[in-house]
């Protein structure tokens, strides 16, 4: 555990500010303000005047020195409040003075949070141009020139995909959450619990699913609400039985108004041992095409270390099945970093993938959750360095355009390897809408099942409300109508104009 004293007191949502950085450079970080304690003591503070605001850092380790400034002109951007414009330029003196005590350099400069795309976009609608909008991330929050670049490609990419990205406030998008999965991977933390029917948990988890499908789409339908994409997550939602997933879809069509106007319906077939001609033909039926058959990896010992109980040579059937099969939209998705793999490993589970040719390929980096396995027993699972973590991620940046994709979405995660980002990489046209959606936060999502998160998003101010529905199918089997009306409470709140159609 690494100690980092600030010698000015701060307050606690500061104080955190400050970890997510220190944590940037070090395993374990804890930021303090007691200067009795021994560590790398940091000397901050600010000088201000009418028009400016400079920013000074001193830090003191091992008898060396090290010393940082940074100054804007006081804000005029009305979305930037005075406390924020602080705590970006107290972030940028602090960083660079770790930078130079470390020898590391951040790439995303000073921000830690999930979705830089949205700075890039509110940036955008501003009125800035492209460039602009590139050299304020490179000034403001000290992200590098090739990170500016990766996000103004992304919003062309996104803006060509979906034209009226910012005019989605009035519609809706549905996630649906099965938290069955045949076994759980070790770096996971979703809602997923081993299949199984001893209990009739699965049965009594769907039945409350389809009534809360009956109900969100009874309120959406009375106001004339349009939807513009669902997506089935979980878990894995062909976990369940062919037949299952049959009705789920009816009780879908039935219930959700305008289905023929939904741009884009997914179901995440991820694990491809729960892909079968049935579950296929159920698929093809409802008019479903765009599916995820996802590998993380092409290297059998892996799969076993993380927990996957499929081989490689089943996630290449499963994927040419899907394919033969009339499937005309699949995603895979590849994670840099899985235990102990490196350069070999991934250049390998790129020539595979090159061999199929999906429509879009996700490019993760491994994060230590939490609560994940591989989190709590981080001994056991040894993963590769930064530099080859870096290395890993540029060798995808350069297969995805040898091949003919582009990034369309990208976002991180706390504890991330390397302080890197996860990006979804698209042959042109064929973007995942609600990946674009959910990441760039531009209307309400609505989360439906065990586990799902609904965001409400005021259509005036753009502010969300996040509301988790229970992760656990017992808590859900027994709650669900009281989170039921919880939701239409929320969707009440954003939507008081809606008026209800006789």
């Amino acid at each position: 555990m690494q100690k980092i004293i600030l010698t000015k007191t701060f307050e606690q949502d500061w104080i955190r500010m400050f970890t997510h950085l220190a944590n940037l450079f070090f395993e374990q970080s804890k930021v303090i303000t007691d200067t009795e304690e021994e560590g790398i003591l940091v000397d901050l503070s600010i000088n201000q005047n009418d028009s400016t605001i400079a920013g000074y850092a001193h830090l003191t380790y091992n008898g060396k020195e090290y010393s940082a400034t940074f100054s804007e002109q006081v804000t005029t951007d009305s979305s930037e409040t005075e406390t924020r414009q602080l705590k970006r330029i107290y972030s940028h003196v602090f960083l660079e003075v770790l930078e130079q005590l470390t020898g590391m350099k951040q790439s995303w400069g000073i921000l830690t949070g999930i979705r830089p795309m949205k700075l890039f976009h509110k940036y955008r609608q501003q009125g800035h141009s492209v460039e602009e909008a590139k050299r304020l991330l490179m000034e403001k929050h000290r992200i590098f020139e090739e990170k500016s670049e990766l996000l103004a490609t992304i919003e062309e990419v996104q803006l060509k995909a979906i034209p009226d990205l910012h005019q989605l406030q009035n519609d809706v998008s549905i996630y649906i959450g099965i938290p069955f999965c045949p076994t759980k991977c070790a770096y996971c933390t979703f809602p997923a619990y081993a299949i199984h029917r001893k209990n009739g948990r699965v049965e009594s988890f769907l039945d409350g699913l389809h009534e809360e499908i009956r109900e969100i789409g009874k309120w959406l339908t009375e106001r004339n609400i349009k939807i513009t994409t669902i997506y089935f997550g979980g878990g894995t939602p062909t976990s369940i039985e062919a037949d299952e997933m049959d009705a789920l879809y009816k009780t879908m069509y039935d219930s959700f108004p305008h289905m023929k106007e939904v741009r884009e319906v997914t179901v995440e077939a991820g694990r491809p041992d729960t892909i079968t001609p049935a579950k296929i033909d159920v698929l093809k039926k409802w008019g479903i095409d765009r599916i995820s058959v996802n590998p993380q990896s092409y290297t059998d010992e892996t799969l076993k270390a993380i927990g996957r109980h499929h081989s490689v040579q089943e996630t290449i059937d499963k994927f040419w099945l899907s394919r033969n099969m009339g499937m005309k939209n699949i995603n895979m998705d590849l994670i840099i970093g899985l235990p102990n793999e490196g350069l070999d490993e991934f250049r390998h589970s790129l020539d595979e993938t090159e061999k199929m040719q999906p429509e879009s390929l996700t490019v993760h980096t491994l994060s230590f959750k939490r609560a994940s396995e591989m989190t709590r027993n981080k001994e056991k699972y040894k993963v590769a360095d930064r530099e080859t973590v870096e290395q890993m991620m540029q060798m995808g940046e350069q297969w995805t355009k040898e091949n003919g994709y582009v990034p369309y979405y990208l976002y991180r995660q706390k504890n991330i390897l390397g302080n890197l980002e996860n990006v979804g990489y698209a042959k042109p046209g064929e973007e995942s809408l609600y990946n674009i959606i959910i990441m760039e936060e531009v209307q309400t999502i609505i989360g439906i099942g065990c586990g799902a998160s609904s965001k409400f998003m005021d259509p005036t101010t753009g502010k969300i409300t996040q509301f988790q529905n229970p992760k656990d199918p017992a808590a859900y089997i027994l709650t669900f109508e009281e989170y039921i009306d919880k939701k239409i409470e929320h969707l009440e709140r954003i939507f008081p104009d809606a008026v209800v159609v006789e």
